[in-house]
């Protein structure tokens, strides 16, 4: 290979010389990842960390943080008479949505399972639906 095609871009040198040289390559794996990289896991959870699909290994995916609702209108107490409030943090099978789902802190989550448990039972608010025999 000639001076000119050593110092060129690699986008502009031939496809043999864009390789990595032989010394950055780690023994027994890919110089990029892989199980041998030696990550922050160190491969041995069989790829089930980081997403991106059955196998993982993907980019792990940030969302914007959620953020409790009750603090922000800063509410000191959730009415169990509420109804419309009561019924975003209740599911279709009128079960209570977690906190990881909602973005509710966990005094507000313990006030909203009070709520709607009282709601339940003056049968303002369904119960939930149970998969057992009748």
């Amino acid at each position: 290979m000639s001076e000119e095609q050593n110092n060129a871009p690699a986008a502009e040198r031939p496809a043999s010389d864009r390789s990595a040289p032989s010394g950055d390559r780690r023994p027994g794996g890919d110089s990029r990842g892989g199980p041998r990289a030696g990550g922050r896991d160190g491969g041995r959870d069989g790829g089930r960390r980081g997403g991106g699909g059955p196998k993982g290994g993907g980019r792990r995916r940030f969302s914007r943080r959620k953020v409790c609702r009750f603090c922000v209108d800063k509410v000191d107490y959730i009415d169990w008479k509420d109804t419309r409030t009561l019924k975003h943090y209740i599911s279709e099978r009128g079960k209570i949505v977690p906190r990881r789902t909602t973005g509710t802190c966990a005094h507000h989550q313990r006030q909203l399972k009070i709520a709607v448990k009282r709601a339940r039972q003056v049968a303002i608010v369904p119960v939930a639906a149970h998969h057992g025999r009748p």
